[in-house]
């Protein structure tokens, strides 16, 4: 694994136990999905790439774009193989767009993955059958950082 892949473990677990809150990316404070990988990225590397505006729950799902992905493509490297510190989006449901994400905490037998979750806050989550099949993509942070 990668320095930066430790890394973006051990950050995002640094987040376990924040409150979820939609659109927040404070840690301790309360965030959603996207905030955690916000927060990870920011302490990683000081800056976001982009502002991201504000979004609703069901932000692409009228015109059925891929956003998430799109920016995951535009900021984030491709990952082949699973490795800890990869950023794992999600299809809920079959057809829906990818709409969550997380970060992989452990791969091989036991695989993990921290993630803020409405109504239960950032987690570490057994990477179980059934979510490891709504995996749509898996990407690493670029190598570097602050």
């Amino acid at each position: 694994m990668s320095g930066t892949g430790d890394r973006a473990v051990a950050l995002a677990r640094g987040w376990i136990g924040t409150p979820y809150r939609h659109q927040g990316s404070a840690k301790g404070a309360g965030c959603d999905c996207l905030g955690l990988l916000r927060g990870v990225w920011l302490e990683l590397y000081g800056a976001e790439p982009v502002a991201v505006p504000p979004y609703t729950a069901d932000w692409a799902e009228p015109e059925g774009r891929e956003l998430l992905l799109e920016a995951a493509g535009r900021w984030l490297v491709r990952s082949a193989a699973a490795a800890p510190g990869d950023v794992l989006l999600f299809r809920m449901r079959a057809g829906s767009i990818a709409k969550h994400l997380g970060i992989a905490g452990a791969v091989g037998a036991a695989p993990s993955f921290v993630h803020a979750y409405g109504g239960h806050g950032v987690v570490e989550s057994a990477l179980t059958t059934p979510w490891r099949r709504r995996i749509v993509a898996r990407f690493q942070f670029p190598e570097g950082g602050a």
